[in-house]
């Protein structure tokens, strides 16, 4: 991963770096191999991101096809 610093500006260039990394997720993959997860709890957790991801397809489905304008929820 690369990330240009122009006209010395450091601060800039670094929070390029952050969001770009997370954006790849290394910041969960980091976190996810602090501790130990049993192959139960992993399988577990798969499969409710799994679901997650699915349900979350087909609500952007449903709303594309129904011509709904999505309001985004703050959090």
């Amino acid at each position: 991963m690369q990330v240009l610093v122009r006209d010395n500006n450091v601060d800039q260039a670094l929070r390029a770096l952050k969001k770009k990394l997370q954006r790849e997720g290394v910041f969960r993959e980091m976190k996810m191999h602090d501790f130990y997860e049993k192959p139960s709890q992993k399988r577990a957790r798969e499969k409710a991101e799994s679901v997650r991801r699915v349900r979350k397809l087909a609500r952007k489905k449903a709303l594309r096809e129904s011509g709904v304008v999505a309001v985004a929820r703050g959090r």
